[in-house]
């Protein structure tokens, strides 16, 4: 049985049975696809589908997907990679006690099985593995750990995994391996792929076991080379401020492995930004946050700021100093400097180059991700950005609108919001508060998440595990303090706690904009279950 929940404008989740079911879905709308369907995220007992609204409607979509055979075989994948672990968890003896069990016989089980990678989320490279039987259900730990290595072998619920790199996370660790899950170094980073199969081998019975993984070409950088051949002027940087990033419109596609778009949290000024100078829309720049960034033009360019409201500052190499604007095109000569202040609205700011960033992309793109650590390096005080050499008399943007709206934290901040996937496990005191309250951004939030505050929390009807699920730009993510994360660009793909709307496709610019201390209020524009 499917049971259709929106998510978003432009995204619906389809809520299954259980897995066996989700993986026949997901393998029908492979085989068969639907035109407008742009991404698939399978999870548990989900299948998150994001879609092009000019192309297929929500109505359309749920009586498409609706029609599909949920009871088609799902044909196990060939490639089997097996990964050798030494059973030392610090959590093998209260499984094994959980389960009534030897830790001997945990590790039996845990080998005498054969796993298949089921779907793959919260942090590239990390595979949910079904397949291991009801003998080796246990629950996630009450209260996560804060750091869990990478390489750590756990099991949560119905299924194993093991971790890619260090994190947080609540799964029961019963061992740990040195076969690495990603590897930028590796034609495909993540080495398991949905579908593969899997199996667990005790060191301790086999100490001569090497994996079997696939041999990795010769290593590459985790992040991308800072230059590649150029011909250009470039970029000095004196000051690279709170935060300094480059960003595109993200690596979309990259589900598959576990990694999530990423990419420019204002998408509307990254765009303005390239016009103004010339460039594709869709180039890299260098997103900005608070301001405090000063760089020294080494050849000549022109460049262009937009985005958040703040001083712009020109010191031209004969010493004369002046006031620029930002939202137009700068031409700058050898030796001059810019200087970005700190915004009085708004709170990221996006700087273009004619001709772009000479820099390699990541998975196709040259957004750096936060929080899966995929992408260019942060830009530092002292780096040089080199520059794409462009023809004499490439046309460059006349005029572009700045925003009217930028947040600022005098005033409050009104979103709009889809309900749903799961405002239903919430109380409807709980659902009328989200609307009806102020609730405040705090120092804690990034690009990962906004981080909000207000003086009641929301509270939960339905008290259960959510078992993880897909997740957009955008979502209001309710953790077990009842006090709501606004999912940004970073955000993980998948996620465990219910999320009880999201912010509108057309306010998730203004969400990127908001600053720390900013209050905001949220307005539903439709009631929970209205397509």
């Amino acid at each position: 049985m499917m049971r259709f929940l929106p998510v978003n404008l432009d995204a619906l989740l389809v809520e299954l049975d259980d897995l066996p079911q989700t993986l026949a879905l997901l393998t029908s709308l492979q085989a068969e696809p639907i035109a407008g369907i742009e991404e698939l995220v399978p999870a548990a007992r989900t299948l998150l589908v994001r879609y092009r609204p000019v192309k297929v409607s929500h109505a359309a979509l749920v009586e498409h997907i609706g029609a599909r055979s949920l009871t088609a075989p799902v044909e196990r994948a060939a490639t089997l990679i097996e990964i050798p672990v030494v059973y030392s968890g610090e959590d093998l003896d209260e499984v094994a006690q959980m389960l009534g069990i030897s830790r001997e016989e945990v590790i039996r089980r845990h080998t005498g099985s054969e796993y298949r990678v089921a779907f793959t989320g919260f942090a590239p490279g990390f595979a949910y593995l079904s397949g291991g039987g009801p003998g080796l259900n246990v629950p996630r730990r009450s209260t996560p750990r804060t750091r869990i290595p990478a390489g750590a072998v756990g099991l949560a619920g119905e299924f194993s995994a093991v971790y890619p790199q260090s994190s947080p996370g609540g799964w029961q660790i019963i061992g740990v391996t040195a076969t690495p899950m990603w590897d930028l170094g590796r034609e495909v980073p993540a080495l398991l792929q949905p579908g593969f199969r899997v199996r667990f081998i005790d060191m301790a019975q086999r100490p001569a076991f090497t994996s079997a993984a696939p041999p990795a070409p010769a290593p590459r950088p985790a992040a991308a080379p800072m230059a590649i051949a150029h011909d250009g002027a470039a970029l000095e940087i004196r000051s690279a401020g709170l935060q300094a990033l480059f960003q595109d419109t993200g690596r979309h596609g990259q589900a598959g492995q576990g990694v999530s778009a990423s990419g420019a949290m204002d998408q509307g000024a990254l765009r303005a930004a390239n016009r103004l100078v010339g460039n594709a829309s869709d180039a890299a720049c260098v997103e900005i946050a608070y301001g405090g960034f000063q760089f020294v033009c080494r050849g000549e360019a022109v460049v262009a700021f937009t985005g958040a409201d703040a001083p712009i500052e020109l010191a031209a190499a004969d010493g004369a100093r002046s006031t620029v604007p930002g939202y137009q095109a700068i031409a700058l000569s050898d030796g001059d400097s810019l200087t970005l202040g700190a915004p009085r609205a708004g709170s990221r700011s996006y700087l273009a180059v004619r001709g772009g960033f000479a820099i390699a992309p990541v998975l196709g793109s040259r957004s750096t991700d936060t929080l899966a650590h995929v992408g260019p390096a942060p830009i530092a005080a002292g780096d040089l950005l080199p520059v794409h050499q462009v023809a004499r008399g490439a046309v460059i943007g006349l005029y572009e609108q700045p925003p009217a709206d930028l947040p600022t934290v005098e005033q409050t901040v009104t979103l709009d919001v889809v309900m749903g996937p799961r405002t239903d496990w919430f109380t409807p005191e709980a659902v009328a508060l989200l609307a009806s309250q102020v609730w405040t951004a705090t120092p804690q939030s990034n690009r990962v998440g906004l981080r909000l505050t207000g003086k009641q929390p929301l509270v939960r009807a339905n008290p259960a595990e959510l078992p993880s699920e897909g997740t957009v730009v955008g979502a209001i993510q309710v953790p077990p303090s009842g006090q709501p994360v606004l999912f940004l660009a970073d955000h993980p793909l998948t996620g465990g706690y219910p999320v009880i709307g999201a912010v509108a496709t057309y306010h998730l610019d203004r969400a990127g904009q908001i600053p720390i201390g900013a209050s905001v209020r949220f307005n539903p524009i439709q009631p929970f279950g209205t397509p």
